[in-house]
């Protein structure tokens, strides 16, 4: 009896695990792939640099990236310029948040104000904004004043922007079926526009976080006297070639960290829209 009711119990459960594992392999599919690529990636570079095919004037391998980030971060300055940089991102991002997304509020709610400035806003998205960053630095000097304002301006309009295309692209029945219950204005503010636009704000604050990064770096490329962004600029002038590809990493991880925590922010509020509660 035993014997006939072991393989069938195993037969049951070899399936099942199969469809666990299947399981397992769909909901986590971006991440396996994406590590196996990394890690693929990572060790092709580390065969290179073994094989002494990257010159290290010029290049460095992944080993040398570890042991020079080691060393920045043990005897070195790299903790000091990390919290200098992050400082004035989060102070020039703050900023930006707390001024883009009211007035992208404003401009999209009433029309003739965003008529008003919509030329302008438009100039400044699409101006190449790195051209006025000599001019900021005349303004504010080479102190943190000048990042600051470079981290603002960068990431304030992705956010301006993304803010007022959500609240000018409400679905106008949402307002009409609004107003037909004799619904005021602040209701309608609260209870319609404020989350239909959230999933688009949350996409200005993911560019803004981008856009702010590389504004904080470049400020301190121009100008500056500590930062990650002094460090690789200092370490490309002396041909430190290790040095420089730590900054670069200590960058690319904060800004994925950053986006990653921006997307699930984002997709939490995505059930506020009120088409995603309509068909609920």
């Amino acid at each position: 009896m035993n014997e006939q009711i072991q393989p069938s119990a195993l037969s049951v459960t070899r399936p099942a695990n199969k469809v666990r594992r299947r399981i397992f392999v769909q909901k986590h599919e971006a991440v396996i792939y994406g590590t196996v690529s990394i890690i693929c990636f990572l060790a092709l570079w580390e065969l290179a640099w073994q094989l002494r095919l990257i010159s290290p004037l010029f290049f460095s391998g992944p080993s040398a990236i570890v042991v020079q980030f080691w060393e920045l971060l043990v005897h070195g300055n790299l903790l000091r310029d990390a919290a200098y940089s992050g400082k004035n991102f989060l102070i020039g991002f703050v900023l930006a948040l707390v001024t883009g997304v009211p007035l992208g509020i404003l401009l999209g709610w009433y029309k003739r104000l965003n008529l008003l400035f919509d030329p302008l806003i438009n100039a400044l998205y699409a101006m190449p904004r790195i051209a006025l960053y000599p001019l900021i630095i005349i303004w504010f000097g080479i102190a943190s004043g000048s990042k600051i304002f470079i981290v603002f301006l960068s990431a304030m309009l992705p956010i301006l922007v993304n803010t007022v295309a959500g609240v000018r692209n409400i679905d106008p029945d949402l307002l009409k079926a609004a107003r037909a219950f004799c619904a005021q204005d602040r209701q309608i503010f609260a209870t319609v526009a404020l989350p239909y636009s959230v999933p688009f704000i949350l996409t200005g604050v993911r560019q803004g976080v981008a856009h702010g990064l590389i504004g904080v770096i470049i400020g301190e490329l121009f100008a500056g006297s500590e930062g990650i962004g002094y460090m690789i600029s200092y370490a490309g002038q002396m041909f430190q070639t290790d040095t420089l590809l730590v900054g670069v990493v200590v960058v690319m991880i904060a800004g994925m960290m950053l986006t990653a925590l921006g997307e699930r922010v984002r997709r939490h509020f995505q059930r506020w829209r009120p088409d995603h509660v309509g068909g609920r």
